[in-house]
């Protein structure tokens, strides 16, 4: 069965300044213990390469979204303070799209709408 597609996915990419990466890999674990509890998440994990770090997120929709954020906004201001948001991709329905390009302006992201005739299981992130 498939659903109408929601989905809403962030691709963040920081660069961490050379001296500080442990103590940004030390954020990973609290930012996701803190993500654990928000039903709307659907995926939530960090990767490495060298200095530069992503978060791969996946949510329900942008209300979940605008959720997670709410929800991490002081580690997040915690992270900034050691590494730069190099890039940031925000890939969902153009409808939910909408709901974030003012909350999440100040982050300065890349928005790419949903194209049509993909597949969305039920259920799955």
């Amino acid at each position: 069965m498939f659903d109408h597609d929601t989905c809403c996915t962030l691709v963040p990419y920081f660069e961490v300044q050379p001296d500080q990466l442990a103590a940004f890999q030390a954020l990973g674990p609290r930012f996701v213990e803190r993500t654990r509890s928000e039903p709307g998440c659907r995926h939530y994990a960090f990767s490495y390469s060298g200095h530069t770090a992503h978060c791969r997120e996946g949510y329900d929709d942008a209300d979940a979204v605008l959720a997670h954020l709410k929800n991490v906004g002081d580690l997040l201001g915690e992270a900034l303070k050691i590494a730069r948001i190099v890039r940031l991709e925000v890939h969902a329905p153009a409808a939910e799209l909408d709901k974030l390009r003012a909350p999440m302006a100040s982050l300065n992201p890349q928005f790419f709408e949903l194209a049509e005739g993909g597949i969305r299981r039920a259920g799955q992130g």
